[in-house]
């Protein structure tokens, strides 16, 4: 489980910012989370509101990037940048992240200060008594070279220090053999609607996508006709078939497409291609190829704008899949973006990140719970509305 990410100088973020799941003992126990195996209470979703251009897909994209990093940084071109984007009042400065998981039951640490050229620092702490390093990595100016210092990491001196600079010392020592690396790269447990640049629009390709991947999975594909029927979307089942094209060239290119089939009120039935059905249900269809592997697996799911083309009382059932131990047996996290801010209604203030940007199109970002005077039984929907507590926008 992540318990908290930070970083700074990242696309329209230049100080400090951190997001946390950690709940203290003032949070109830009625607040959807889990007990890490590392002992600490840590929320099972968070949620993030603001206004327009504020800056809320840009607090999700440092998980992604350091997720990418840490697992497949070495698969890169040798020359190509590392996908950072400083905040244009800092352009030549690096940028910093930092994350703390629970891994193989004990508390890490990664650390990475970067520019788009090269690493600058890498490290990896874990919790003894103590936490201890398990490798630092430092780019020394003067002798153009990097200094690596290891305790049972196991990675050659001599491999540690010709990692590429645009790569991750932990991608590349999976890749030598490395246990430990292997393990952690091989980890990633993070799903996601968004790339380096935003969310992916829904659109027929992110259909194909999300059948391919029901019709590799029949668990969760009973899963989901299951929800769909539950959720009252008309639909009586799913069907994916196989579709082939044939290509300009002669050849041949084969996919999977979904089909709804639906119930009429004399007991027969017809059957929609998912393009035709609506918009709220492709949109269903596609986000829950994205919750359900999580839900299944544990890791973290990154949605941006988690309710578009949703009705709002969607919110409730969805963010409910993440509280059931049912459901989400080995303590999955939901992070998401959300314009529909009747999801304050639904989550304590200690789950709500609020996000703002100033004339200086510096975004900053708060927890809700860290704001002075808000009370656990304080209508946190009401007040956000009126203003009290910002991150609205200015109309």
């Amino acid at each position: 489980m992540i318990h908290r990410y930070a970083f700074a100088n990242f696309q329209s973020y230049l100080e400090w910012t951190e997001v946390s799941w950690l709940l203290d003992g003032k949070v109830p126990q009625s607040v959807w989370a889990r007990t890490a195996p590392t002992g600490e209470r840590v929320s099972s979703v968070m949620s993030v509101v603001g206004a327009n251009a504020s800056g809320k897909t840009a607090l999700l994209k440092p998980l992604l990037f350091l997720d990418w990093f840490v697992s497949q940084s070495f698969a890169t071109d040798a020359q190509a940048p590392i996908p950072v984007h400083p905040h244009m009042s800092a352009s030549d400065a690096p940028s910093e992240f930092e994350v703390e998981v629970d891994f193989e039951g004990r508390l890490w640490r990664y650390t990475l200060r970067c520019t788009r050229e090269r690493v600058l620092h890498e490290s990896l702490y874990t919790k003894h008594d103590r936490m201890r390093y398990v490798f630092v990595r430092d780019w020394n100016e003067d002798e153009q070279a990097y200094s690596v210092k290891q305790k049972d990491f196991g990675l050659l001196p001599a491999e540690a220090k010709k990692v590429r600079p645009n790569a991750s010392l932990i991608a590349t020592a999976a890749q030598y053999g490395v246990p430990l690396a292997q393990r952690i790269a091989g980890s990633s447990g993070v799903r996601s609607n968004m790339h380096q640049y935003g969310r992916r629009q829904s659109d027929a390709g992110q259909l194909v996508v999300a059948a391919a991947h029901f019709v590799a999975s029949d668990s969760q594909r009973s899963q989901l006709v299951s929800m769909l029927r539950r959720w009252d979307l008309g639909l009586k089942d799913v069907d994916i078939r196989q579709i082939e094209n044939v290509m300009p060239d002669g050849s041949k290119q084969s996919f999977w497409v979904p089909f709804g089939i639906h119930s009429t009120e004399n007991s027969a039935s017809f059957e929609l291609p998912f393009m035709l059905e609506s918009n709220g249900t492709q949109s269903l269809f596609v986000l829950l190829s994205r919750l359900l592997p999580a839900l299944e697996s544990g890791g973290v799911a990154v949605i941006d704008e988690l309710e578009n083309d949703l009705h709002p009382h969607m919110l409730e059932p969805i963010l409910e899949l993440f509280a059931s131990s049912k459901t989400n047996p080995h303590g999955a996290q939901l992070l998401f973006t959300c314009h529909a801010v009747e999801v304050l209604n639904l989550l304590h203030k200690a789950q709500v990140m609020l996000v703002e940007k100033d004339e200086h199109n510096q975004s900053t970002a708060w927890r809700l719970d860290s704001v002075s005077g808000v009370r656990n039984d304080d209508n946190l929907y009401a007040k956000y509305m009126a203003g009290a507590y910002g991150a609205v926008p200015q109309l």
